[in-house]
């Protein structure tokens, strides 16, 4: 029998501590070796318990959480879920903590919600097990991080719900290209790496990662804040102009639709797809229907296979594809999957996948 998953839960909160405790016990997969109240402690119990994966609250007491983060992750890197409020001021500490080098967050349980609690146990023991399996990244000053957003459950439904597949007829070719990204866990840094290298004359970018609705603006501020081109979360009906990236935001589809020869986002509140709203297969399935071989996409990290068949259509379209390699994936799920459909063109770094998505675009536009 495998090894079971060692977690420490770091949070000031008894009540918080206790939830976690039973949630995480209940999986036969993972043991809760340990808790601690405050990062002092956590320290000590980490050398003594050597834990594979750490939760640990944004908000602690006598040190707070980005600098025991940062201390962590430079003297003994490990996986790290943080436990976030889902607030302005919590999804920008988040952000940070996931720059910092943790793989993933959930946001704090709601203890007066019971009816949520089921949600909430099933999204904890996923990601606390793909955080055992991640890959931690060395400290260097990009890391790669992630904000996926919270996984719905049920019945996993396909892009069909939003959109439905078109035939393989092309959309005819013209100067105008659009660059199509989608991403998960791992994601926000990955998408940081790709847009701070996009000059102020690249096409237009769409983007799809896996986020909160509470996270989407805040991330989407953060990337323009570090880019050269602006950068914003799409709205309905904005048209996509070069220079600029349109981020969906959370809890909504992004679609790419022709409106005479101007390309425009359109939003959607209809069903997740696997499992997912925002989806990024219904982002490219939009792309390959509406732009085809006008587009360039790329599909980054991600937990799942999200993505997988869209970028598949994307490719039949005639769309050149790019995914992101395994080795510089935190999770090589939605880039595997990807691949293993036939729908890539080129597997690459993520250093490496900024300067191919440009000759990409040029290329199109001799």
């Amino acid at each position: 029998m495998a090894d079971k998953i060692k977690v420490l839960i770091v949070d000031d909160s008894a009540l918080v501590r206790q939830i976690l405790t039973e949630i995480l016990g209940q999986d036969s997969g993972i043991e809760v070796v340990g808790s601690a109240t405050d990062p002092y402690a956590a320290r000590e119990k980490i050398k003594r318990l050597n834990p594979d994966v750490l939760t640990l609250d944004v908000e602690m007491p006598r040190m707070d959480g980005l600098t025991f983060l940062s201390n962590l992750m430079r003297l003994r890197p490990m996986p790290v879920v943080m436990v976030s409020s889902l607030t302005e001021s919590g999804a920008t500490v988040t952000l940070q903590a996931l720059e910092l080098g943790a793989i993933d967050f959930v946001t704090k349980p709601k203890v007066d919600l019971a009816h949520t609690l089921d949600d909430y146990a099933l999204e904890i023991r996923e990601k606390v097990r793909m955080a055992a399996r991640a890959r931690v990244q060395e400290r260097r000053a990009m890391p790669i991080s992630a904000v996926p957003a919270k996984p719905a459950v049920g019945e996993k439904y396909s892009a069909d719900v939003i959109l439905q597949r078109q035939d393989q007829r092309r959309p005819f070719k013209t100067t105008e290209s659009i660059i199509a990204i989608g991403a998960s866990t791992g994601g926000t840094e990955a998408i940081k790496e790709v847009l701070i290298r996009m000059p102020l004359n690249c096409p237009g970018i769409v983007i799809t990662q896996h986020i909160p609705e509470a996270f989407s603006g805040p991330f989407a501020r953060r990337m323009d804040s570090v880019s050269t081109i602006s950068v914003c979360e799409a709205r309905d009906g904005q048209q996509v102009y070069p220079g600029h990236a349109y981020i969906a935001p959370g809890d909504r589809h992004l679609m790419l639709v022709r409106d005479g020869a101007r390309y425009v986002c359109r939003l959607s509140d209809g069903p997740p797809v696997n499992r997912h709203r925002p989806s990024v297969d219904v982002l490219f399935r939009s792309i390959a229907a509406n732009a085809g071989q006008n587009a360039v996409g790329a599909i980054l990290t991600g937990m799942g296979d999200d993505g997988a068949r869209g970028m598949k259509e994307m490719h039949d379209a005639g769309a050149p594809t790019i995914a992101q390699d395994e080795q510089t994936s935190v999770v090589w799920g939605m880039p595997g999957q990807a691949v293993k459909l036939g729908g890539v063109d080129k597997i690459l770094p993520l250093d490496a996948i900024p300067a191919q998505i440009l000759r990409f675009a040029e290329e199109h536009s001799r």
